[in-house]
């Protein structure tokens, strides 16, 4: 098991990396799970639990046996899995329930999940009786290595996605590798998007590694994928502990592919059309391509992201997509992006793999016409 330290001003959190996590819950959380013994008049209380019903139906028998074994029951709440779960309705229903079920400001909330019920519920508790703890169990490789750090917490609106939130840092996160198994072969690769994205904004080494790894790492290979996730987790804690809320512009370069992805995931409505991390992905081809565009990466290094995404099944070709737009609307969907700031969107950009950097420079006419051309190319 690898332990993570998230290092924060003035308080430090975990993430555990490992195998058989959710089968020692009730040891590994265990601070947080206590106070539900002095349940108050009504004696020992229920320890909510949010879950997607895919991560319930598959793992929650386990974590259900782990806390029973101390004597505690769950009670559930159930979530449907996708991003429209996310929404003004799932917020107000999720805290309504939370508060029949009485829970107090000192409590924990469980999260067992992918990105979607990590978010609602971290937002959720942000609110709750003006926040109170949450615990993650991410059951989905981009939530491992992406939102179950970090303590970013939202829900989407008709405007956009993520637009409505709070930062709201988890208590722990059992990241159990097990539950990684269970995961359809394309959400897995989704999820790999996100491990790439570390070597590429910030670690050469990582990415060259991931280059000739990549095979037992989409397998799960026990020794590559913990030491993937372990990595990446790494990886996100130095530059959260950096830039918890995204004031100096360091965390903003987790963004890597984000800006034009999330274009992409809004001209494909936020559906299942283009998950989250294919989006990430083929948004990753986008910057290096662009920064080549721009004269700031070689040829060759854009051609090497381009690879590694491919080579594990993730979109590569803008064009592959069969999008009815041109590039103005694409990148017309960017003016939404949360990082708009005095009507100018930052891109993250690339010198080099291994060297991403914050363009504030970037001209959204000039990105209109290399999406036209990415529309049409390869």
């Amino acid at each position: 098991m690898a332990v993570i330290p998230v290092e924060l001003a003035g308080r430090t959190y975990e993430v555990r990396v490992g195998h058989g996590l959710l089968d020692d819950a009730l040891e590994h959380a265990r601070a947080f799970i206590e106070p539900y013994h002095a349940g108050g008049p009504s004696g020992r209380r229920q320890i909510p639990v949010v879950a997607d019903r895919n991560a319930r139906a598959h793992h929650g028998d386990r974590l259900a046996r782990s806390l029973a074994s101390g004597g505690y029951e769950i009670a559930w709440y159930d979530v449907a899995a996708g991003e429209a779960s996310k929404s003004w309705d799932g917020l107000a229903q999720l805290t309504d329930w939370l508060l029949a079920q009485g829970v107090e400001r000192g409590d924990h909330v469980f999260a067992l999940g992918g990105g979607v019920v990590g978010d609602l519920t971290g937002f959720a508790c942000a609110i709750l009786k003006r926040g109170c703890g949450f615990v993650q169990l991410p059951t989905t490789l981009l939530a491992q290595v992406d939102s179950s750090v970090g303590g970013k917490t939202a829900i989407n609106t008709p405007a956009g996605k993520n637009l409505v939130g709070a930062f709201h840092q988890p208590s722990l996160v059992l990241a159990d590798l097990d539950t990684l198994a269970t995961l359809p072969p394309r959400e897995l690769r989704a999820g790999y998007a996100e491990v790439l994205k570390y070597g590429v904004l910030g670690d050469s080494d990582f990415f060259a590694w991931l280059e000739s790894e990549n095979d037992a790492v989409i397998a799960l290979d026990p020794a590559a994928v913990e030491r993937a996730v372990a990595t990446s987790v790494a990886a996100k804690a130095r530059i959260v502990a950096e830039d918890e809320r995204e004031t100096t512009g360091t965390r903003a370069l987790l963004n890597l592919g984000h800006t034009f992805g999330h274009a992409l995931e809004a001209e494909t409505g936020f559906s299942d059309r283009l998950l989250h991390g294919e989006a990430v992905a083929l948004g990753m081809v986008l910057a290096a391509r662009y920064s080549e565009r721009r004269g700031w990466l070689p040829i060759t290094d854009a051609e090497r992201v381009t690879r590694a995404i491919d080579r594990v099944g993730l979109p590569a070709e803008l064009s592959a997509l069969g999008l009815d737009c041109d590039g103005a609307a694409l990148a017309g969907h960017t003016r939404h992006d949360k990082k708009m700031a005095r009507g100018t969107l930052p891109f993250i950009l690339l010198r080099d793999i291994g060297d991403a950097f914050l363009a504030s420079d970037v001209e959204l006419s000039d990105v209109a016409a290399f999406l036209d051309e990415e529309l049409q190319a390869h």
